[in-house]
């Protein structure tokens, strides 16, 4: 077998293991198709083609060469953001072609193999915090926050099991949902607590597919049918399994009086409250999806940014134009922290900004205030869920192409720079 052919086998071999591992990252596909045509290109494939679909990439080096499939299902748990930031890494150098196919190979599957840079106590606490954070974005009382940190921890075990057994992960946010809200019920409808659903939709928010939504409308947008349809009908059915172990425990336990049970915001805590929630939430997130090192600061950044555009936003515009704001401005910011030396991909920064946009919340409210007897209150902030996604999408269509034309000029200003 000549030296060509192997070359050829592992190049193949490493633009398949590295397009899965950007698939599993979360990035959208027409973005990994581009990546993978400027890594071949790099290493003189440049009549390459690839497909990317969301349970196995398809490519061929060149017409009449032999397609090959590569099968996604082992990194269907998806990357953590210390893994994701090292691919990232190492797509750079790809895109230079630094790097030879058998060594790319040989790192990804290190980088998979990678365990979490923090342990399982670290990671339950971390969720505690996660809860806590999204808790306090939406305006809750002391009892709130004190039982979203409590149910986070719970939620927190359930993922713990669900990353130990695989077979228990499909059943895992129905058992969770119907956990959470059966306790919140019975708080709630005993007296024991001034409980509301802030309380149990922080936790539950963990499970809220609000990324995989946002960006089915991305893929949906750019052309990307099948893929967009296949992340849409996933997301769908995420809330589904959720919807379905809120009716549960409504059936179990029985449903408090709307009363008993508000979705207003009772913000007893101080106007403060939401913006430390925007900082919490980047620790949980830094703590339970293992930041790489060194990110934190970036992501608070990020973060701060996407919240700050959303808030003002809803004081001037309203609330479907303060989550386009919130996602545009997060977007952008992402990537230009991307090209800061020690910035972290922007991948890493951008998806945990989801958490604070958190366009599938009001999906849950208005469900559990449909079953409370509140049917007018619960279609209008399912109505009002629908919008927050579509409008969050939208913002982040706007924000790429914003970014690279800031880029553009960024770039020309450099290059005027150094001819003077």
């Amino acid at each position: 077998m000549s030296d060509s052919t192997i070359f050829d086998r592992e190049l193949q071999q490493f633009l398949l293991l590295l397009g899965s591992a950007l698939t599993a990252a979360g990035e959208a596909v027409n973005e990994i198709e581009e990546r993978l045509l400027r890594v071949a290109v790099a290493y003189d494939a440049v009549h390459a083609r690839f497909v990317v679909l969301p349970t196995y990439v398809v490519m061929s080096l060149a017409p009449g060469y032999p397609a090959t499939l590569e099968p996604t299902r082992a990194l269907s748990r998806g990357l953590r953001l210390d893994q994701t930031a090292a691919v990232y890494e190492m797509l750079r150098e790809a895109e230079r072609g630094l790097i030879s196919p058998a060594d790319g190979i040989r790192r990804i599957r290190e980088i998979v193999r990678t365990p979490p840079r923090f342990g399982p106590a670290v990671q339950i606490l971390g969720y505690a915090v996660l809860t806590a954070g999204i808790c306090l974005i939406l305006q809750p009382t002391w009892i709130d926050l004190v039982l979203s940190a409590a149910f986070g921890v719970l939620v927190s075990g359930f993922k713990q099991i669900a990353a130990r057994w695989t077979s228990l992960r499909m059943i895992m946010p129905v058992t969770a949902a119907f956990v959470v809200a059966a306790l919140t019920f019975l708080i709630a409808g005993g007296g024991w607590a001034d409980a509301d659903l802030r309380s149990m939709v922080a936790p539950l928010a963990t499970y809220l597919p609000g990324a995989v939504l946002t960006m089915a409308v991305v893929e949906v947008s750019a052309g990307e049918m099948v893929t967009g349809a296949s992340r849409l009908v996933t997301g769908i059915l995420q809330l589904l399994l959720l919807a379905f172990g809120i009716i549960g425990a409504a059936q179990a336990v029985g449903v408090p009086r709307a009363e008993e049970l508000v979705s207003a915001p009772q913000n007893s805590i101080g106007a403060w409250a939401p913006w430390l929630g925007a900082l919490v939430v980047a620790v949980g997130n830094y703590l339970v999806h293992s930041g790489p090192p060194g990110s934190l600061g970036w992501l608070c950044l990020v973060l701060y940014s996407g919240w700050i555009a959303q808030y003002f936003g809803g004081l001037v515009f309203g609330g479907y134009l303060s989550g386009f704001l919130g996602a545009l401005l997060l977007t952008v910011v992402a990537y230009l922290v991307e090209r800061a030396p020690s910035g972290p991909p922007a991948l890493v920064s951008f998806l945990p900004g989801f958490w604070l946009l958190v366009p599938g919340a009001l999906s849950l409210i208005g469900l559990t205030e449909y079953l409370s007897q509140d049917s007018v209150h619960g279609v209008s902030d399912l109505i009002r869920a629908l919008g927050s996604m579509l409008a969050i999408a939208l913002g982040v269509l706007c924000g790429h192409p914003i970014y690279r034309g800031l880029a553009r000029a960024l770039a020309i200003r450099n290059l005027r720079q150094e001819l003077a």
